[in-house]
């Protein structure tokens, strides 16, 4: 019977990988220096090859190193995603769960949500990352979260949805722009007029462009954050589309702007929760999303 790697092996020479060097590596895992070069020795004559350069400067793998790190790197993913499977079947959304969420959704939702969610699910630790569409879904792919928060429609590979709270556009401007005091705003009166949005790489930026079918946006004048984006229009550089929840949530507030709503109203973006196709988690992150919906469906107190 061939003799396979144990996970610790596996666990060792992705340590090694990561660190350069068998004193810290085997710090990282907690093991002895001794410990840990004689289990990456015994993995090379299991493999029947060298998988490290050992130096005086380090340790470099080899290019047999290196296949060898990305299938254990699967390996170990594939063995915690057993472990959350089995543990999320006897109690759903408990222990660590990894959350994403885009910058756009994050400060406005997240304060609302999170004191309910830890009423409603006390053995939940969140652990909560901040960053950009696609570099979120770059690390579900790569199991580096478990689940996140986006706005849809958003296509990607290997990504699954679940749609939870449908956003409204909203009109932003100051009170002296053509449009703040016309008597009924359509999504037809932003035809050619200059917008002022996010940076490209936010995904606002693109939702609010296809919302009011606009190509004419600003983006000499392109922000950073919403924060950014409303300081830039109360200066009176020009206006913009926000999301209902931004402004419910105070972003306007004492910024002497006028927010109108579209007749009809602009359904500009779905909040959703997105997952890796396959994950073991998928049930988790369908049933973080419907509790989400639910608070927000909750009357006021």
């Amino acid at each position: 019977m061939t003799q396979l790697p144990t996970l610790r092996q596996l666990q060792f020479i992705i340590a090694l990988a990561e660190h350069g060097s068998f004193s810290r590596a085997a710090e990282a895992v907690f093991v002895t220096q001794p410990t840990l070069s004689a289990a990456i020795k015994e993995l090379e004559a299991i493999l029947g090859t060298v998988l490290v350069e050992r130096g005086a400067r380090g340790a470099v793998l080899t290019p047999a190193g290196d296949v060898v790190l990305e299938r254990a790197q699967r390996v170990m993913t594939e063995a915690e995603d057993l472990v959350v499977a089995a543990q999320a079947a006897g109690e759903p959304l408990a222990g660590p769960f990894r959350l994403g969420v885009i910058p756009t959704i994050a400060p406005f939702l997240l304060p609302q949500v999170l004191p309910a969610l830890r009423s409603r699910f006390p053995e939940l630790e969140l652990f909560l990352r901040e960053d950009l569409t696609d570099r979120l879904f770059e690390a579900l792919r790569e199991r580096r979260i478990d689940a996140a928060l986006i706005a849809l429609p958003y296509d990607a590979a290997l990504i699954e949805t679940h749609a939870v709270w449908s956003d409204e556009f909203l009109f932003a401007a100051p009170p002296d722009h053509p449009l703040a005091s016309k008597a009924k705003l359509s999504p037809d009166d932003l035809t050619d007029e200059p917008l002022l949005l996010l940076e490209d790489g936010h995904c606002l930026r693109d939702h609010a462009l296809a919302a009011c079918s606009t190509g004419s946006a600003r983006s000499d004048f392109a922000a950073t954050s919403l924060h950014t984006l409303v300081h830039m229009v109360k200066s009176g550089l020009g206006a913009t589309l926000l999301p209902r929840m931004a402004v419910d949530a105070g972003l306007v507030d004492r910024m002497g702007l006028e927010v109108r709503a579209f007749d009809p109203p602009v359904a500009g973006r779905e909040i959703g929760v997105a997952w890796r196709k396959g994950s073991a988690r998928a049930d988790e992150a369908i049933q973080l999303g419907d509790a989400i919906r639910e608070i927000l469906e909750a009357p006021a107190a």
